[in-house]
């Protein structure tokens, strides 16, 4: 088997396609989909702490903090003390923020639109139900990894 026929290979190549082309599409608003995901996550669930916020947009708390220091840096954040936990910071989306991100989730639908036309709406359901699952196998291998000895 050639390599570009891995199944792991093609969602992955999958995967860098469409944030190549949602990064194309972000760049008028001089926004990443990286620092939009971070962004997406706060406008759900607002005034989190920045451990909750990694654990929510999938991202290590070092890589958070520099996407927040450009978050911040844009006017989109900010980070105040968290009254209960003097060791961390809550993040808090901003009213900038919130009008970009309300902008970005119908340029994000409409290019996802794009790419999936073409299947019709069962296949569509049927791939969600397999890359759940694949999420899900991968969750559980992760976990295990980390709890071996």
């Amino acid at each position: 088997m050639h390599f570009e026929e891995s199944l792991g290979f093609q969602i992955n190549h999958a995967g860098r396609r469409l944030s190549q082309l949602l990064t194309n599409r972000f760049q008028p608003f001089e926004i990443t989909t990286e620092q939009w995901t971070v962004l997406n996550r706060l406008a759900e669930k607002d005034g989190i702490s920045q451990k909750e916020l990694a654990q929510k947009a999938e991202k290590d708390p070092t890589n958070l903090t520099r996407i927040l220091d450009q978050l911040e840096r844009k006017g989109l954040v900010v980070r105040q003390p968290n009254a209960s936990d003097r060791r961390s910071y809550l993040t808090l989306i901003t009213d900038k923020g919130r009008a970009l991100n309300e902008q970005l989730i119908p340029i994000e639908q409409e290019t996802m639109r794009s790419v999936m036309s073409g299947l019709a709406d069962e296949q569509l359901a049927q791939l969600r139900i397999m890359l759940r699952h694949i999420t899900e196998k991968a969750n559980d291998s992760i976990r295990e990894m980390e709890e071996a000895p």
